[in-house]
């Protein structure tokens, strides 16, 4: 049994689940009374999800980001254990969002969910659904990128519900975006028919409204004895980004510098220069206004973490949060000018790689662990610290023995993989990643300890060519250990251009 050094306690770590123990321990807010750790050890725990959207792993002040202030994502990261190397397995298309959320919901890889998260079927279980089964309040606000169907089978209550991928950007004569969502309130039925435009007028902010939702929930739940579960996915901060909230702190140009591996194009086809997220901006680059666009994002981040605050304030002061898992994630990262790219699809880390903050009641507080693990990882974490036995449906591993003691690291590579174009593998701090482009590989090989932007490729240098088959091999194998479509022995793996939607739905039914 491990001990941390808390801030005001030594805290005995011991996940229930694991153990076979009743539930209690220190708030993510302060060190609890003994009086309250035996009221709590008769209660299950709650548990809140924050996610955002489109938010990469480097946007956070307390994780070494000095350009940028997120004190409430701060103080979850002091009041619990971060996860610095928590990845997304990538996507079938440019939404990377769909099959990321998909992932988390279900506990399940990127070859096994269905149309690239498109639907959720009954035999696979989402988290939410689970702990809905055991007795839990579920509720769900902000963005569902699956089918409709599968929300109502996750949640028992809702509100501020976005259905689809992104706001849209409006014209002259109207706003939407963030200012003007198209949302809907819970339907029983499913049916979901009579969503509405938010009036821009009233002046309010995605993020905001989502906030406000999970706010009132955890004040009409107060006086509720039985154990909820909150979904809070933000649309934030995704763009479109022309239109800024009047809250939050807005960066100007000046403020942020260029990422040291900024470049005004790529250097190569990587086989989706065409993507939306990439004609954000013209092509070379004009760093004036990828300056622009980075201070814009930095923004949003902040108005998202403003927002977040009020979710974590209204907890504690309904007396929840002493027995409250509280997870803060993202969906997916984004370039915003790294490597010559701004969007998502691609295998870089800064795409990649996403925020994965865990406290609650047993959990140590500002302790890193820096073991590889999937998003969707969290869906058997979550039933561990909960005490709730996780359908065999999941594929993903538990962090709780890492939770329990840091030095534990379950993975021991990252396979990662982008339609039928690019494949990556992670293993030892190194980095592969092969391209699938008009008959070109482009191979990439990093020594990500010692070049974290990825500006060195070593996979020409014969010092590491034993290190270049290593990963070449073990990337295959694990191609192959997960059902991929792509067989990389074959010419053009099999698949010589990029996959349509309907080809797409084929090999990922």
């Amino acid at each position: 049994m491990m001990n941390f050094k808390m801030k005001n306690k030594t805290l005995f770590l011991c996940l229930p689940a694991m153990l076979n123990i009743p539930f209690g321990g220190s708030s993510v807010f302060g060190a609890n009374s003994e009086k309250d750790n035996k009221e709590n050890s008769l209660k299950r725990p709650n548990v809140l999800v924050l996610l955002t959207d489109d938010q990469t792993f480097s946007t956070i002040h307390a994780w070494g980001n000095n350009e940028i202030q997120t004190p409430n994502m701060d103080r979850l990261v002091n009041q619990g254990m971060s996860f610095t190397q928590t990845h997304v397995m990538g996507g079938l298309n440019g939404a990377i969002s769909q099959p990321s959320r998909a992932m988390l919901l279900t506990g399940r890889g990127l070859m096994d969910v269905h149309r690239n998260g498109q639907i959720i079927p009954k035999n696979e279980k989402t988290f939410p659904e689970l702990f809905r089964e055991n007795d839990y309040t579920t509720f769900g606000t902000g963005k569902w990128h699956s089918d409709k169907a599968a929300f109502n089978r996750s949640f028992s209550t809702g509100a501020n519900i976005f259905f689809g991928g992104m706001h849209p950007y409006g014209n002259e004569k109207e706003e939407k975006g963030h200012r003007c969502p198209y949302l809907h309130e819970y339907d029983p039925t499913g049916k979901y028919k009579n969503g509405q435009w938010v009036n821009a007028s009233l002046n309010t902010f995605s993020s905001e409204l989502y906030a406000d939702a999970a706010i009132k929930f955890i004040e009409t739940n107060a006086s509720n004895d039985n154990p909820f579960l909150m979904y809070v996915a933000f649309t934030s901060p995704h763009d479109p980004r022309n239109v800024l909230p009047d809250y939050g702190r807005k960066y100007g140009s000046k403020e942020i510098t260029m990422p040291k591996n900024f470049v005004t194009q790529h250097p190569f086809d990587n086989g989706d220069l065409n993507e939306r997220d990439e004609k954000l901006l013209p092509t070379p680059r004009v760093p004036e206004q990828v300056l622009a666009e980075r201070a814009n994002y930095y923004s949003m981040v902040n108005e998202v973490d403003v927002q977040i605050g009020r979710i974590l304030d209204m907890l504690e002061k309904s007396g929840k949060a002493d027995n409250t898992i509280i997870v803060f994630a993202a969906d997916n990262g984004l370039c915003v000018g790294e490597h010559g790219l701004l969007g998502k699809q691609n295998l870089y880390e800064a795409a990649v790689r996403v925020p994965l903050v865990i406290c609650g009641p047993n959990i140590p507080q500002n302790v890193t662990s820096d073991a590889y693990c999937y998003l969707y990882d969290l869906y058997p974490t979550l039933c561990d610290l909960s005490n709730i036995k996780a359908p065999t449906t999941v594929k993903g591993i538990s962090l709780a023995q890492t939770i329990q003691n840091p030095k534990v690291k379950k993975r021991k590579d990252i396979l990662l993989t982008y339609i039928n174009l690019q494949r990556a593998i992670k293993k030892d701090g190194f980095k592969l990643i092969l391209y699938n482009v008009d008959g070109q590989r482009h191979p990439q090989l990093f020594d990500l300890k010692a070049d974290p932007m990825e500006m060195n490729n070593l996979y020409d240098n014969p010092k590491y060519s034993k290190k270049r088959e290593e990963l070449t091999k073990l990337l295959y194998a694990r191609m192959a250990s997960v059902g991929d479509f792509c067989d990389p022995t074959k010419p053009d793996w099999g698949y010589p251009t990029k996959l349509k939607w309907e080809q797409i739905v084929k090999v990922n039914p």
